[in-house]
């Protein structure tokens, strides 16, 4: 087993005979960045994920909200905390709240009574392409989930920020705007335009984010971006990353199973810590493990 501790920051598990899964259940499977995605399109358990570790010492998880019917959104969040009071993992929830609606607030409320529940996600992925889009709007331009947003201050939560590069100066001014509210940036600021002009808005928009205190990313989800991802290929965008925001803000996370149509969970973390090979222990510890501790609490 390698010896490197590591806190997995951002995985999904789902029973599709439980659960209804929109995106993955629908017929036909609806095309979009990730490819395809039929081989993911079946049930992925706790004991799936963790047979999956290989010679890696996983030894805590992180569980995000995997893109449910938002009317079964508590139930996902009740079978997640039974999972981990079964198996120890995932010791953090982030859960999922619809902020654009009214009931919004009494959704926060109940998520946030989950023992394990550490913070909210909504995808908000908003692009000009829309075969890109996650979201049914630019809910950053929304002032109902903009005036929700800031309640998760008063339930004590975190909010996981899915966004692209082009959304980055919006989102900037409103997290300036909420200090109190804890932000990590989900996979990598999801780099999806490649051309030189987009990568360069990709490093500016993370470069504004990153100079508010408050706010962490996700070294995470380059598969979804690089389907034929090579050691290699995700470098520079990770030490990119790890030079903006300091290893004391990026955690580096799996993505799995979706990441699992690009590699194994194995060939992954093996790739990571090539990459950070060149840092302190100290430092790679914050990479791996210390960083995704502090901001989820666990």
């Amino acid at each position: 087993m390698s010896g490197q501790r590591i806190v997995d920051a951002h995985h999904h598990l789902w029973d599709l005979n439980h659960i209804h899964y929109p995106w993955l259940s629908n017929r036909p499977v609806a095309p979009s960045i990730c490819g395809d995605i039929t081989p993911i399109t079946d049930n992925f358990s706790i004991e799936r994920y963790k047979a999956g570790f290989g010679h890696h010492n996983v030894v805590k998880s992180v569980h995000v909200e995997a893109g449910c019917d938002p009317a079964r959104a508590l139930d996902e969040t009740a079978w997640l905390q039974g999972i981990a009071d079964e198996h120890g993992y995932p010791n953090a929830i982030v859960a999922k709240v619809e902020m654009h609606r009214a009931d919004a607030e009494a959704v926060m409320e109940k998520q946030a009574s989950v023992a394990n529940v550490r913070g909210i996600r909504q995808m908000l992925n908003w692009h000009s392409d829309m075969s890109k889009v996650y979201a049914p709007e630019n809910y950053l331009e929304h002032e109902t989930w903009r005036n929700n947003f800031k309640l998760l201050a008063k339930y004590g939560l975190s909010f996981d920020m899915q966004i692209y590069a082009g959304q980055m100066k919006r989102a900037h001014d409103l997290l300036k705007a909420n200090p109190d509210i804890p932000v990590v940036i989900d996979h990598s600021g999801m780099p999806v335009d490649r051309d030189l002009a987009q990568l360069k808005e990709w490093r500016n928009g993370l470069k504004l984010l990153a100079e508010l205190d408050h706010v962490t990313i996700k070294l995470s989800g380059l598969g979804m971006v690089d389907h034929k991802w090579t050691t290699e290929s995700i470098r520079p965008y990770i030490l990119t990353m790890i030079d903006l925001f300091g290893p004391n803000r990026a955690m580096f996370g799996s993505n799995f199973p979706v990441d699992k149509l690009y590699s194994s969970f194995e060939e992954l973390f093996d790739a990571y810590e090539i990459i950070a090979a060149d840092f302190s222990d100290s430092e790679r510890d914050m990479l791996f493990a210390g960083t995704a501790e502090g901001f989820y609490r666990i």
